[in-house]
């Protein structure tokens, strides 16, 4: 295929090859499990909505596990490494410490989700034993094969070591560069990553210490409750870990694609400090109407959250006035008219200002499920799909999308196949993403479950005071299958793309911020006082609770003592294995 020359800089691929070829392909397993997701979303919503069922109803749980699995572990995870790895590398200006270890954690992350796939896929089975239709929020009651939460397990430690690989480039970059300031972007990937260790206690505790122990047969009762808290620990954060990389391009290159500079370097690690601090001690807003949790520590919970308004706050206010700089930079003027000056054309422009737009609104819901008392009205209804397809759904996906169509070329110094086309996507996501969550607001708030394969209860009709629930289900409809045509779109536009012609100097710096990074107090780069000041937190919020928990169910559930429930069962195999061998005998006295 013949190269081509355009006048420009270097793209990232000719500076960093290697490191270029692992972003690529963590991005693309990034895409395959959208395109997935997409494929089993466009299922159970049609079934959902009685239009189209391909499926037998004793299958909705194996295909909303699937849906939900790919969409906000998978595909999530796999960009965010991606493009956090870029980010590390373009800001440090130097390639990774080790490029072996970088592909080992994504051998790792891919094996993860192959282990993890397997069993959900095996609901699809009736004679397989194979089985893990415990949906993304995997905590007890519900059990899944071993497999499933070993899969998850290898995936996190994939994770875990994707982040040492980031500060292993920081601490050689320190080494060279004692004085200099962190670089924003490598900023945000370092404090994401702390943010994602001091979350991953809660469900390495939980999977390694009782699901998957439980789901093995080493005891037969568990506390469903202690897992479930044990989730959410982990459960709330997660949500921002998928939601920082979305930051990071709203704050480091959407100003740029606006033709202007960031506002304020200052406010984005204060933004980035503020939700490694307050993201993690709030997960039990998710369990208001958990019976075991005191009203207490539910409305402490409650008032923690309100906090995390503040940095959302902080972000609206400095993307909008770089994007306001950029438009008047471009010949924008008036107190509204700078918005005409705007490049809407550019596809990585539009989609990452939709998905912001759609974040705003995803945070209104999102006041309403962290309110107490109101929480309890929509709880369990299809008002909390409706808030989430909002967030992740659109906040966090379409900007990724959209920061692909700006990175991509760079990462393969080939052009964009078409950027009608990927300007036609992000806006049929958006539209898609307001006709689906929309219907589901309304539908929530006449009560309509959510986790059901049936939505009408036995003997029961939901009665609408405008509209109609038929009405709502075919918004429903029509909204998904845009979605997945969207997602089509773009998956087809990418691989396109990686088919043409090279051409280099594809290459886009950055602008630097009005504010830079020396107008930042120090203490913000002081890393070590956040993550003390996020554990202390953490204790404070979590250890009556957990406490609490324990003293009322017990570590196993009520009535059960934890050593017999261990030992017993690792007797029996060691006796089973051993017969009657003088180390039966030995492990017998010794266990026994």
């Amino acid at each position: 295929m013949s190269e081509q020359l355009e006048s420009g800089a270097p793209s990232f691929l000719d500076r960093f090859p290697q490191e270029a070829r692992v972003i690529r392909a963590a991005l693309g397993s990034s895409f395959l499990a959208l395109f997935l997701g997409a494929l089993f979303g466009i299922v159970q919503t049609l079934h959902r909505t009685d239009i189209l069922r391909v499926l037998d109803s004793s299958y909705y749980y194996t295909v909303l596990t699937a849906h939900g699995v790919l969409m906000v572990v998978s595909f999530t995870i796999f960009f965010l490494v991606g493009i956090f790895t870029w980010g590390v590398v373009r800001s440090l200006d130097r390639p990774l410490v080790d490029i072996r270890f970088t592909w080992a954690w994504y051998g790792m992350m891919v094996a993860g989700t192959l282990l993890a796939v397997v069993p959900i896929l095996g609901g699809f089975v009736d004679t397989s034993e194979l089985s893990a239709d415990v949906l993304f929020t995997f905590y007890a009651p519900k059990q899944a094969h071993p497999l499933f939460y070993g899969g998850l397990s290898v995936f996190l430690i994939g994770t875990w070591m994707a982040g040492v690989d980031w500060f292993r480039s920081y601490f050689a970059w320190r080494t060279e560069n004692p004085d200099e300031r962190i670089p924003l972007q490598t900023f945000m990937a370092l404090v994401t990553m702390v943010m994602w260790y001091i979350a991953s206690i809660g469900i390495t505790i939980a999977v390694v210490g009782f699901l998957l122990p439980w789901s093995l047969g080493f005891f037969d009762q568990i506390n469903a409750l202690l897992t479930r808290t044990l989730f959410w620990f982990w459960g709330h954060p997660v949500v921002y870990f998928w939601l920082m990389p979305a930051y990071m391009l709203w704050y480091t290159v959407l100003p740029t694609i606006s033709g202007g500079r960031l506002f304020s370097d200052p406010l984005g690690r204060v933004v980035f400090i503020l939700f490694l601090m307050l993201s993690t001690p709030v997960g039990i807003h998710h369990q208001y109407l958990d019976p075991g949790i005191s009203e207490g520590f539910k409305a402490i919970a409650m008032t923690n959250t309100m906090f995390l308004l503040l940095p959302s706050l902080l972000t609206a206010f400095t993307v909008v006035a770089s994007m306001e700089h950029g438009a008047r930079q471009r010949g924008g003027t008036g107190l509204f008219g700078w918005l005409r000056a705007l490049p809407w054309r550019d596809p990585a422009f539009t989609g990452m200002t939709l998905a912001g737009l759609m974040f705003a609104a995803g945070g209104f819901s999102g006041m309403v499920n962290a309110g107490l008392n109101i929480n309890y009205l929509v709880h369990n209804t299809l008002w909390v799909p409706g808030h989430f397809h909002l967030t992740v759904g659109t906040a966090v996906a379409l900007t990724f999308m959209a920061g692909t169509y700006w990175l991509w070329p760079q990462l393969t110094n080939r052009r964009l196949y078409s950027r009608p086309i990927a300007l036609t996507q992000v806006i049929m996501w958006f539209v898609g993403m307001a006709l689906m969550s929309n219907a589901m607001h309304v539908a929530g708030l006449f009560g309509i479950p959510r986790r059901t394969a049936e939505p009408q209860y036995e003997g029961f009709d939901f009665t609408a005071t405008f509209g109609s629930i038929a009405e709502f289900d075919l918004q429903l409809a029509i909204g998904g299958t845009l979605l997945t045509i969207s997602t089509l779109l773009f998956v087809t536009n990418i691989a396109l793309s990686s088919g043409g012609p090279t051409v280099r100097g594809l290459g886009k710096p950055l602008s630097e911020p009005l504010s830079g990074p020396d107008d930042a107090p120090l203490i913000l780069d002081n890393l070590k006082l956040w993550i003390a000041i996020a554990l202390v937190l953490v204790v404070l919020a979590y250890t009556l609770p957990l406490a609490s928990i324990i003293e009322r169910g017990g570590v196993f559930g009520p009535g059960v003592d934890p050593v017999p429930m261990i030992v017993e069962p690792l007797l029996l195999s060691v006796e089973a294995a051993a017969g009657d061998s003088t180390l039966g005998r030995l492990a017998g006295g010794v266990l026994g």
